[in-house]
């Protein structure tokens, strides 16, 4: 949002700010900026759809590098969650079956969300029941790690469901954890 500054300030009257937040009361724009010229300062309308418009006397400059500072502080701190997706068919085997559940509980941990699919291969749709069982099975593993974010729904010849990860526990806290316990030994 780009604020109008100095002479953009085209309203008659306009309640200012001094520098230090005090509240100057209502006085006439070209009043304002000759009280902000005196500071050497600018005028900043902080509100325009106040009546009538709000501005402050201080350095715009600063206030610029200020707020673009905390944006980038905001994004840096900012944890974007991403889909990751698990598929599973119905008739897999055991040794697969916890390869692809302690692959969902790491991506849980990193704090993913995590997709599961049961894909139905020919007339393996016709059993459908073996999928929400795999996947109720699937879900029970990793409820530790995870809670089902939407239920298990089946979508042509898939069976989808998501799980999101659970928000008491600390999600990146594992890999300090592991470091501490090497550097005692």
């Amino acid at each position: 949002m780009e604020h109008q500054i100095n002479e953009e300030i085209r309203d008659k009257e306009v309640r200012l700010i001094g520098a230090d937040g005090e509240q100057l009361g209502i006085v006439s724009s070209r009043e304002a900026q000759a009280m902000a010229d005196e500071k050497e300062l600018d005028l900043v309308k902080i509100a325009p759809q106040a009546q009538p418009p709000v501005c402050k006397i201080m350095d715009y400059g600063k206030y610029r590098f200020e707020q673009a500072k905390r944006e980038k502080e905001a994004r840096r701190n900012q944890h974007v969650v991403e889909i990751k997706e698990i598929r599973l068919t119905p008739n897999i085997d055991i040794g697969d079956f916890n390869v692809k559940t302690g692959r969902a509980i790491n991506f849980l941990k990193e704090g993913n969300k995590v997709k599961v699919t049961v894909r139905f291969r020919g007339r393996e749709v016709t059993h459908a029941s073996l999928g929400h069982d795999l996947i109720r099975r699937f879900a029970e593993t990793c409820k530790e790690y995870g809670t089902v974010d939407k239920p298990s729904k089946l979508e042509g010849r898939q069976m989808i469901m998501f799980m999101a990860p659970v928000k008491d526990k600390p999600m990146k806290d594992n890999k300090d954890a592991k470091t501490q316990s090497e550097e005692s030994k």
